[in-house]
């Protein structure tokens, strides 16, 4: 078994699926980036079904209740560059990513902090910027 990192940001998609996932599977500080809480405000906005805008809403409470976020910066607002000179070097189709999964990995990278995900391929090409953990 892999030893537990410290520290790590976890990506929108583990804190959707936070509660199904081994806590020994993710880092001991659990970090998320205002990119996540964005989308998580989003959510219950994005679906006309009364029981699944309810339980996002309920999600996005938790969120907000459990998690202090980690801002998107200058710093990451300058990884961001990086993080898109890297997908340009590696594929210019790569450019299509989810843009959200994007910002998420250049808070990492700003912070050199790994990313926990259950969506790799939003990281995909981004391997010497970032280190990008699936649990």
């Amino acid at each position: 078994m892999a030893e537990r990192r410290p520290r790590g940001i976890i990506d929108t998609s583990v804190v959707i699926d936070l509660e199904a996932i081994d806590p020994s599977a993710l880092p001991a500080e659990v970090a998320v980036s205002a990119i996540t809480m964005a989308e998580l405000a989003a959510a219950p906005h994005a679906t006309d079904n009364i029981d699944e805008r309810a339980r996002r809403q309920d999600r996005l409470q938790r969120a907000e209740a459990a998690f202090d976020p980690l801002p998107f910066d200058t710093d990451s607002a300058r990884a961001y560059g990086r993080v898109y000179a890297e997908l340009a070097a590696a594929d210019r189709k790569a450019r299509g990513q989810r843009a959200v999964g994007l910002l998420i990995a250049a808070t990492a990278v700003a912070l050199s902090l790994p990313v926990y995900t259950r969506n790799p391929d939003d990281f995909r090409h981004l391997g010497n910027l970032v280190e990008v953990l699936l649990v």
